[in-house]
């Protein structure tokens, strides 16, 4: 990184792995996501948001998030894994600071309803966040549409966002699992976005940088967007390797060869 400070100007690394909600590039998508993601969470519903790996699924979570105010939201945020019902209870009472090693399934339950009846009762909404939802097994499906049925004076309480790669849905689409789905008001699926919107980001990651707005050539861009797919994780590993082969050769633009040597050094 500090080759990159030095050749470049940058005042820091213009494509880090976590950008700070207020520096990120407003993707067309992010705020047609964010109202239909709301209109599930006012509706005490789920929402649900997938997309194939690097699309930026996490960032349009954290996006999200962030809109959520904590005097209308409290936010219940796990990572999905392959774990049991049991293990789920367990990190559900984890983010409110409790180590339970209770095995009495009945027991977590009942503490969790507590917990979330205490926060609808400061008229706040509880919301369960699961990022790589499609990571949790077949059957924690089933005791999550458990969570979801909780009701407090014949409302639903808790609504939820599950976000995840594609096959979520197929989750979802299981039998066993359709009471869940049922409750499903917002698919949102992430596309890769579009070479105009690719130059716009990229530059906007050098801006933010410090660095000046062209660095990337016009046949750079296109390189790039052709090579990632469109899919933001791609194309910020092409970016950051191809600036660090046009510092090697002295350069101060990008090129498409550039992008080129960048892609035998990176896995695609």
């Amino acid at each position: 990184m500090d080759t990159l400070r030095h050749h470049f100007g940058f005042r820091h690394d213009p494509f880090p792995q976590n950008v700070a909600v207020k520096d990120l590039y407003p993707l067309p998508a992010l705020e047609p996501l964010r109202q239909r993601v709301f209109f599930a969470l006012e509706q005490k519903a789920i929402a649900v948001i997938t997309g194939d790996v690097g699309s930026g699924k996490s960032t349009s979570l954290r996006y999200v998030s962030s809109k959520c105010h904590s005097s209308e939201y409290e936010l219940i945020t796990i990572v999905g894994g392959n774990f049991s019902p049991m293990e789920l209870y367990r990190q559900i009472l984890l983010t409110f600071g409790m180590s339970y090693m209770s095995f009495q399934v009945s027991i977590m339950i009942s503490k969790i309803r507590e917990l979330i009846l205490e926060i609808a009762s400061r008229n706040v909404i509880p919301v369960l966040v699961i990022d790589e939802a499609h990571l949790l097994k077949r059957s924690v499906f089933t005791q999550l549409h458990t969570l979801a049925q909780f009701e407090f004076d014949s409302k639903p309480v808790m609504p939820m966002i599950l976000c995840g790669q594609d096959f979520l849905l197929d989750h979802l689409m299981a039998n066993s699992v359709r009471p869940l789905a049922s409750r499903v008001l917002g698919k949102n699926h992430l596309e890769s976005i579009k070479k105009e919107v690719m130059e716009d980001y990229l530059n906007h990651h050098i801006t933010l940088a410090g660095g000046a707005k062209k660095v990337f050539s016009d046949e750079a861009i296109f390189a790039i967007h052709q090579g990632s797919g469109g899919l933001l994780r791609k194309a910020n590993s092409l970016a950051k390797t191809a600036l660090l082969a046009c510092a090697g050769d002295g350069g101060q633009t990008v090129s498409a060869e550039h992008i080129r040597v960048a892609s035998t050094e990176i896995f695609m």
